[in-house]
């Protein structure tokens, strides 16, 4: 746990690091990643565990003490069984009780913690906002990166539109200590300001001011930034976040709303063809329910045929781009829904994990006959990996709609099962993993069955040439 716990602060690191926050706010934030590693581990420590217990009750003969006594290998398995299924039941409400309100949590705290120092919130290359400005900057370099290069910066104001835009070759971040001012100086800079006349022609030229400065300050106010509240929780949106019956609910209402959108889609298209403009100029006037003819534009006039053809291709081109802009549309809108189905049932798919993985491991250490941490670690974790990448090949898989979602969910245990069943059957007879005498016995005697068919054929093979001959040569 402590090592999984470790690796989610390495990746967020980022996030905690320069913010000048108090332990309070790091202890929240690692009490709520924690509940989404102990489902993680958790079947990876109950297959250790199993192997490790059962391992060393055979590595000390216990098994061969309790067989002496008429107690079976599923009799010794059958309390532990009972309290295995019982951990799959707390598994179970871990992850549809704890889990959404921690992820929740977290997601929230992120998302505030984000805010708390806006200097590491400008990020290179891309637009940033940053109080009333929107800020992009090529490179940062300093100790805190304060001192930035190629610098553009987009003013808001009440009207929509970035009406002011300040360009600099440099550029440089600075405040005081608990101030609520934020002094950014720029450098080797033009500042456009977007000016709009009353006369509607000379709008059409867009006409700005420009003027260039050697140094120009700007004081950003970050009053609202630095009184962010850490537990403010205004944001519930991920398929993570929600129960078994939110899931429920919500995937029935996006396959409801997906429903709406395909039949929206046809109606526009049935009424973007246009079929009901083709009126009545038609050259045979002649009432005939029965069209004789090679081609059909022949029933309109050449003018009315022309139009015709443009209205066609016309059509079929925005039908194309209408078509090619809704797919896309509809993937994300399908891999969502996808999503919340695989959220519904990992919820059940890790609790049945726990106990197939309970009769992997517990057959397993009383077959390998080793306790300790050495060989039942290493046997654990390759199981687990196993386990554990078939799980996200498969969601990965499911997410495109390449396979279902309720597929990917179960796939890995589903792989699992077997194994469990056949490591439990080998365990109760008391023998190995893999019977390599039986194995050699039945290639030994496919091979030697199949040499004698063959010396057989050839024998009969040989007999009739020979007697072909003989007539041959008589003849």
């Amino acid at each position: 746990m402590l090592i999984f716990l470790l690796q989610s602060v390495w990746l967020y690191i980022s996030e905690l690091a320069g913010k000048d926050l108090d332990i309070a706010i790091i202890i929240k934030f690692l009490t709520y990643v924690s509940p989404r590693l102990v489902i993680l581990i958790l079947p990876l420590t109950i297959l250790l565990s199993s192997i490790m217990v059962f391992g060393k009750f055979a590595e000390n003969y216990e098994f061969a003490a309790m067989k002496s006594t008429g107690i079976s290998l599923q009799r010794a398995m059958r309390s532990l069984s009972v309290f295995i299924l019982f951990i799959a039941i707390i598994t179970f409400f871990f992850s549809n009780n704890v889990n959404p309100v921690a992820e929740y949590n977290f997601h929230n705290l992120r998302k505030n913690i984000s805010k708390v120092k806006p200097t590491m919130a400008i990020a290179e290359g891309q637009f940033n906002q940053i109080g009333q400005i929107n800020i992009k900057v090529k490179n940062k370099s300093g100790d805190n990166g304060q001192y930035l290069s190629d610098v553009i910066i987009h003013q808001k104001k009440n009207k929509v539109g970035n009406y002011t835009v300040i360009k600099s070759k440099t550029g440089e971040i600075s405040s005081s200590l608990n101030s609520d001012i934020l002094q950014l100086k720029l450098f080797d800079g033009n500042y456009y300001d977007e000016v709009i006349p009353t006369n509607y022609k000379q709008r059409e030229k867009k006409p700005y001011l420009k003027s260039y400065f050697k140094e120009y300050i700007l004081n950003i106010n970050l009053t609202e930034i630095n009184n962010v509240d850490f537990d403010n929780k205004d944001d519930v949106n991920k398929y993570t976040m929600l129960s078994v019956a939110d899931l429920d609910i919500t995937i029935d209402s996006l396959l409801i709303k997906k429903k709406e959108d395909y039949k929206l889609i046809s109606s526009k298209m049935h009424n973007r063809s246009n079929a009901l403009v083709l009126n009545d100029n038609i050259k045979n006037k002649i009432v005939d329910t029965v069209f004789k003819g090679e081609n059909f534009y022949e029933l309109f006039k050449l003018k009315k045929q022309v139009q015709l053809f443009d209205l066609a291709i016309s059509s079929v081109n925005s039908t194309n781009s209408i078509i090619k802009s809704n797919k896309i549309i509809q993937a994300y809108r399908e891999k969502n829904i996808n999503k919340h189905i695989i959220s519904l049932h990992d919820k059940f798919a890790i609790s049945f994990a726990c106990i197939i993985l309970f009769f992997i491991g517990a057959p397993l250490g009383a077959i390998i006959r080793k306790g300790g941490f050495g060989l039942p670690l290493v046997i654990s974790i390759v199981l687990f990996l196993v386990y554990h990448f078939i799980g996200i090949f498969s969601k990965n898989l499911a997410e495109d709609s390449s396979i279902s979602p309720i597929l990917a969910s179960w796939l890995s245990t589903i792989i699992m099962l077997p194994i469990s069943i056949y490591l439990t059957n080998r365990a109760t007879k008391d023998r190995s993993i893999f019977n390599f005498d039986n194995f050699y016995r039945v290639v030994n005697n496919f091979f030697n069955g199949s040499s004698n068919t063959w010396l057989k054929k050839q024998r009969i093979f040989t007999k009739n040439m020979i007697k072909w001959l003989k007539k041959s040569n008589e003849n």
